[in-house]
């Protein structure tokens, strides 16, 4: 399924249940947020060993909060207007030219801080 046919479904969701007026941006946007601190919490008190190496239930709970977080984004992108794929597509070119692999390979540091 690509994100045309993901944000299509959701468009329906939406309006099947007549959700459409609660989805604005200001009100996706704060959703995104709030999934995305239900993923953090589901990694709050783990090691990085537990945290790499998730059993079953966790698993499932991380695929979960994922897909909420991915929902509201494409839920927000829509209702602002945002080619997804597109935006995408500019961003990870704009990265590969901010973070040349000659430059980047193998380290964290900023943009700014390389060569």
């Amino acid at each position: 399924m690509d994100v045309t046919e993901m944000t299509q479904l959701l468009r329906d969701f939406s309006a099947e249940r007549e959700w459409q007026r609660y989805n604005t941006p200001r009100n996706l946007a704060l959703a995104v947020v709030g999934e995305v601190g239900e993923v953090a919490e589901l990694f709050q008190w783990l090691t990085d060993a537990e945290a790499a190496a998730p059993d079953e239930q966790l698993r499932q709970r991380v695929g979960e909060e994922v897909s909420d977080v991915l929902a509201y984004l494409l839920l927000l992108a829509d209702a602002v207007g945002v080619d997804v794929a597109a935006a995408f597509t500019a961003k990870l070119a704009a990265n590969a030219e901010k973070y040349p692999v000659h430059l980047a390979r193998g380290t964290a540091a900023k943009y700014t801080e390389l060569g």
